[in-house]
């Protein structure tokens, strides 16, 4: 008699937890939104909003493989000692107004102002594209770079505030090649180049100004490094002859003999 209850009683419970799982398993459970997971086999999908946060952006292998080693680098702009640009704001200058220590180099026109709007941009080595838009209206269009040191280490360099990017997006592109014109921010500042250098491989835009220099690089030291010129082989610059003391006015250019005085005379 014991038993046949016992039996009985098994079969009742079993009966229960029977019908709560099969009622469980037709409910309709919402699915749980899982964030940064995907099928293999499905494409890469963009954020909601439309753009990927460039913060958290890293190279794919494919692309690290690309980029090229920049055996030479050139100021994208020519230099001071062409007289055709001058740096209106050094790398980790502090700008109160700003609150902070600037990023880069300001490149200017020699004219100031917009004397310089719509004036070539050159790479300032062999690098490859891996960013081109417009992240904000105070950046303005941007392009990155990415090239390697001559020890392998990868090196970005940035351009920003341009009128027009002439470049794409994954292009190999070659010291010295034009890839932008100079340009005002969508009119938030004078037209120049804010130039940057960042040891990095990965992109991060930031901000111009910063109370830590993180990855920046000072661009002028960088370009120094790979210029593969002396310093004693570069013609001093026009504003450093111009402001030479008078009683001494050849302390940085010597003139070997009167055929070279008359030539400079002319």
């Amino acid at each position: 008699m014991k038993s046949a209850r016992l039996l009985i009683t098994l079969i009742l419970a079993a009966g229960i937890i029977g019908f709560v799982v099969w009622r469980s398993s037709n409910t309709s459970a919402t699915e749980a939104d899982l964030v940064g997971f995907q099928a293999y086999d499905q494409p890469f999908s963009m954020p909601k909003h439309g753009k990927p946060d460039m913060r958290f952006h890293f190279l794919s292998a494919w692309q690290a493989n690309q980029i090229p080693t920049a055996h030479s680098m050139d100021t994208p702009m020519g230099s001071e000692n062409g007289a055709l640009v001058y740096n209106a704001q050094k790398f980790w200058e502090m700008n109160d107004k700003r609150g902070g220590h600037h990023t880069g180099d300001d490149l200017n026109g020699i004219g100031g102002m917009n004397s310089d709007l719509g004036d070539p941009i050159f790479a300032a080595g062999d690098g490859l594209v891996v960013y081109t838009g417009e992240p904000s209206p105070g950046w303005g269009n941007i392009i990155v770079l990415a090239h390697r040191d001559l020890e392998g280490k990868p090196i970005h360099t940035m351009y920003a505030h341009l009128l027009e990017i002439k470049t794409r997006l994954g292009s190999l592109v070659a010291r010295g090649e034009k890839i932008a014109t100079t340009g005002t921010a969508n009119g938030h500042y004078p037209a120049h180049l804010h130039f940057e250098a960042r040891a990095s491989d990965g992109i991060d835009i930031g901000g111009g100004y910063a109370s830590q220099p993180l990855n920046r690089l000072d661009p002028q030291a960088v370009i120094d490094a790979l210029h593969n010129s002396a310093p004693e082989g570069i013609s001093p610059s026009a504003l450093h002859l111009a402001n030479a003391s008078p009683a001494d006015p050849w302390t940085t250019l010597e003139i070997e003999n009167a055929g070279k005085m008359l030539e400079l005379e002319e």
